[in-house]
C-alpha cells in the first residue's frame, strides 16, 4: 500500500470518522472527515465505511510456533524463523518477542546467540517489514528465576537463585538481546537485580511469583513495570492480601500481561481487572501460544514432556495449564464476543497497549501503512490485513 487516502476510518485513540492518507507506504496525515475536502485529491480513496483501522499487533510473550519452541533452537532448525514470521504476519502480528521459558542455561544461551545471528532479523520497530514477515523485536526470558512453589509448567530442575552472578551468567553475552525478563522479585535478598537490568536496558516483569503486596511495591519502585499473565502462577486477588497482581493494578507505571483464552483467566474476572486497570492503560493481551501454534489439537512433546492441546489450550498430562496454541488476535475477537470491552478497547490491547509497554512508538502518523482492517457485523469482530 503506496499511496492511498482511506475514509470515513475509525482508529483506537481518535473521534469519530477520519481521514487517513499514506504516502510512499508511510501514514502522513489523519484527519477528522469533517475536516477534509477530497475534491482535489490525486490518489486512490477507499471507503472504509465505518470500519476500524489499527497497527498491526505486538505479541510480547509467544513460547514458539509451527512446532518449534523457541529455547530448542539449534542450528539446523533456525531457518524455520523465517517461515515463523510469515505466519506471524498471517496471523495479524507485525513484531514479537521470541519467549524462552526455563531450560538449561546453555539452551538459553544457544537460543540466544541464534536470535542475534541476521537471519533473525532483530528490527527496527519504525522500518517496513520486509517480505511481509512479523519482525522479532528481542528475547522475553521467562525465568529461570521463578519461585519454586508457582513454577506452574517450568521444570524445577532447571530454576536458579536469584543473584546477580547467576543473572549475568544466564546472560552471558547476550544480554542487548534481551527485552524483558520475568522474574519473582522476592527471591532476590540484596535488592540489587532489578536496578541491575533495568541499566541493561531490560524490562523487569514480575511473575511466577509469591510475592506480597509489599514486596511487589518494592520491586516496582527499583524499575520493575510489568507483571506476566495476570493472576496465572501468582497468589490470587485477596481482599485482605492483595498480593503482587493487586499491588500492580492500582500502580500507574506498571503493565499487566494477561491471556484471553476463556481457560486462564474466567471472563468475569477480566472483566474486573480490566475495569480496574483502566483497560489499555494498565494491561495488554498476550497469547502465551506454545509451539503446537499453528498446527492441529493434539499431543506434542514439551521439553523432555508432553503436552496435550484442546481447543487451543495447552496441559501437561496433570493438567497444569502450560500455554494455548492461539493467535494473540483471537483474544481480541474473545474479549469482545464475551461483552468485556468495545471494539477500540479490545484492539488497542492487542496493538496500542503492547507498544506503550516496551516503549515503541503507538501513534499511527509517520508509521510503516502495514494496516488491520476490522469489522463488526452485528455478531463478530473479524480482520484482515489491508493492502
Amino acid at each position: 500500500m503506496d499511496n492511498l487516502t482511506l475514509i470515513n476510518v475509525r482508529s483506537p485513540g481518535y473521534q469519530g470518522l477520519q481521514q487517513i492518507t499514506v504516502e510512499q507506504g508511510i501514514i502522513t496525515t489523519i484527519a477528522p472527515m469533517t475536516d477534509c475536502d477530497r475534491s482535489d485529491s490525486s490518489m486512490p480513496i477507499l471507503d472504509l465505511a465505518g470500519d476500524w483501522i489499527s497497527l498491526g499487533g505486538i505479541d510480547l510473550q509467544i513460547n514458539g510456533a509451527l512446532g518449534l519452541p523457541f529455547p530448542e533452537l539449534h542450528p539446523d532448525n533456525c531457518n524455520q524463523l523465517s517461515t515463523i514470521g510469515e505466519y506471524l504476519w498471517q496471523q495479524g502480528i507485525d513484531a514479537y518477542l521470541p519467549t524462552l521459558v526455563t531450560t538449561s542455561i546453555d539452551n538459553i544461551q544457544r537460543s540466544l546467540s541464534l536470535l542475534q545471528t541476521p537471519e533473525s532479523q532483530i528490527a527496527n520497530p519504525k522500518s517496513k517489514i520486509p517480505n511481509r514477515q512479523s519482525q522479532i523485536l528481542g528475547v522475553h526470558l521467562e525465568g529461570p528465576f521463578l519461585n519454586p512453589q508457582k513454577r506452574g509448567a517450568h521444570p524445577q530442575a532447571h530454576l536458579l537463585p536469584l543473584t546477580l552472578d547467576h543473572i549475568q551468567r544466564v546472560l552471558g553475552d547476550y544480554a542487548s538481546r534481551v527485552k524483558i525478563m520475568t522474574l519473582a522479585p522476592e527471591l532476590d535478598e540484596t535488592g540489587k537485580v532489578i536496578p541491575y537490568l533495568q541499566s541493561l536496558g531490560i524490562t523487569v516483569s514480575l511473575g511466577h511469583s509469591q510475592a506480597t503486596a509489599t514486596q511487589a511495591q518494592r520491586a516496582f519502585d527499583q524499575g520493575a513495570s510489568m507483571v506476566t499473565h495476570a493472576f496465572n502462577a501468582m497468589p490470587p486477588l485477596h481482599h485482605r492480601e492483595p498480593g503482587l497482581l493487586g499491588a500492580a493494578i492500582v500502580h500507574p507505571q506498571v503493565h499487566c500481561g494477561f491471556i484471553a483464552d476463556g481457560q486462564h483467566v474466567s471472563p468475569i474476572m477480566i472483566d474486573l481487572f480490566l475495569r480496574a486497570s483502566h483497560y489499555q492503560k494498565g494491561a495488554f493481551l498476550v497469547s502465551d501460544a506454545l509451539s503446537p501454534l499453528g498446527l492441529p489439537d493434539g499431543i506434542y512433546p514439551w521439553d523432555t514432556r508432553q503436552i496435550e492441546v484442546k481447543h487451543g489450550t495447552a496441559r501437561l498430562p496433570d493438567g497444569t495449564l502450560s500455554g494455548t496454541t492461539l493467535p494473540l488476535l483471537t483474544g481480541v475477537q474473545n474479549l469482545v464476543n464475551w461483552g468485556i470491552c468495545d471494539i477500540e478497547s479490545a484492539i488497542a490491547l492487542a496493538t496500542t497497549a503492547p507498544r506503550q509497554a516496551i516503549g515503541i512508538p503507538t501513534e499511527l502518523l509517520q508509521q510503516p501503512a502495514n494496516l488491520l482492517r476490522w469489522h463488526w457485523d452485528g455478531r463478530a469482530l473479524s480482520w484482515t490485513r489491508l493492502g
